[in-house]
Order: C-alpha cells, then structure tokens, then sequence
C-alpha cells in the first residue's frame, strides 16, 4: 500500500499526519517507509534526521540517478535508512531536491518514483509519502506512485476553496495518468470542537459531497512539543487525547485498507 498525503497549501499539518500515520504503522507491526518528497524536509527532521548532512542516500539521490549503458546506480533498495523507531524507515528529503527539479521535468522523469515504489513494495507493507504544498514536479510524480490519496485540512474559508481546486486538479492527473488513485478522504486538523465556523465549513464541504473523515484530529499544542522533541506522539504521549484520535483515523483507514486487499 502507497499512501500520499498531500495539499496545495501550507500549514495544513501535512508532514505532521504523514509521520504520525507512518509511525502508527510501524508501531503496530508493519514494515513502513515514509518519503520526504518537501523540500523543506520536516517529516525528515521530526524523524530524527538533518537534511543538512552529506548523506548520498536521499530522495534527490534516488531519483537523479543517472541509467544508461555504462552508469553505475546505486540499488532502489540501498535509499531507506532506520529511524530509531522500530518498523519505521526513511529516505529522507534533501536541498538538492529544488536544484534537480526542472531537469528531471526536462528528462521527464515523472514515472521514477513509481518505478521505486513497486521495487520497495517488496521489502514493504506500508509506505507513506510526504509532499512539497504545491502540484510540482515531486507532487505530482507522488500522485502518479501513489494508490491512496489523503488530504489534510484545516478548516479555513480559504482553504475550502483550494480543495475544490486541488480535488479537480487530483482528477484529471488520475485521469491522465494514475486511474488507480482512490481518494480516501479529508483530514480535518486543527478542529476546534468549541468555535462554531469550522463546524460550518465542514458541513459545507459535506453539503458538496466531499469525503470528510471522522475522527477530526484536535487542536492541541502537544503537536509542537513532539515536533520538538522528534518523537512522533505514539512514542512520546500514547495516552493524551490528539495521539487516541489519531490512533482511531489511523484504524478505520486501515479497515479499508485491510478490507480491500
């Protein structure tokens, strides 16, 4: 199973719920990979790993290996590295990835990913993918490599129409290029139970027909602490309200994910 989470705009919790998710997993038996497609590198440092070091291992490395007739390429397999959570490895996220961009776009090398994922499916029972918060080059090849689609939300005006524009945009990328990519749904993050605009907007976006999950991850500041202390909440507070929710999201996707198989 490939599972990306992604959105359009920033500050949604993307990298939060994609390294949470990714650690559940693991915490709960499964082989699991978790790809830091951003740039930014967060899910790469909330891991335990600086994006800054020299490391050849990462996935600028992976995808701008070079095939042809006399190159030497390093083997798919050889880009995870452990994290110091058991089950959970990474190919963490580099700088190198804005420098390389419009050359693989050049090269047209947006199958790569894809080709990766379905070597590292052997060694794997899960593996998420953490993207940059925009339809770039990395976005989209995550899309095309991907067979689960989450999006992350956080419940403001603007942010409503954006999904609609990045629900449209998810369409005609399956359309043209990954029919297979079943959308599993909205998370709603950040939900604040006693202020009642979020609740408003979400029952717009269910009066749309859109796919809002349940449970809503909560507002809560123990999502920094983590952050700060790169321990993903499983590992650090398995028993505070944020981790119990995220525990259930993580279950009932899984029960689909389970009952499909």
């Amino acid at each position: 199973m490939r599972r990306v989470v992604f959105n359009q705009k920033g500050g949604v919790g993307k990298s939060s719920i994609t390294a949470n998710l990714a650690a559940l997993s693991a915490a709960n038996g499964y082989k699991t990979l978790l790809i830091d497609l951003d740039v930014q590198g967060n899910s790469s440092h909330y891991l335990g790993y600086n994006i800054a070091s020299d490391s050849n291992k990462t996935i600028a490395d992976l995808l701008n290996q070079t095939v042809g007739w006399f190159s030497v390429s390093t083997p798919v397999k050889d880009f995870p590295q452990p994290t110091a959570f058991n089950n959970l490895d990474l190919i963490p996220s580099s700088p190198k990835l804005e420098k390389i961009e419009s050359e693989l776009e050049r090269r047209y090398k947006i199958y790569k990913l894809r080709d990766a994922l379905e070597e590292l499916e052997k060694s794997y029972d899960r593996i998420y993918i953490d993207t940059p918060p925009n339809l770039n080059f990395f976005s989209k090849a995550a899309l095309i490599a991907a067979n689960k689609l989450l999006i992350p939300f956080d419940c403001d005006s603007f942010s409503q129409q954006a999904l609609i524009t990045l629900l449209n945009n998810v369409a005609e990328l399956r359309e043209d290029h990954n029919p297979k990519l079943d959308v599993e749904g909205v998370i709603v993050n950040m939900f604040n139970a006693q202020a009642k605009f979020p609740s408003q907007i979400i029952e717009d976006l269910q009066d749309l027909g859109l796919p809002i999950l349940k449970p809503y991850l909560p507002l809560s500041i123990k999502m920094k602490e983590s952050h700060y202390h790169q321990r993903p909440l499983i590992h650090l507070l398995p028993n505070h309200k944020l981790t119990q929710t995220f525990e259930q999201l993580y279950h009932k996707l899984e029960e689909v994910t389970e009952k499909a198989v």
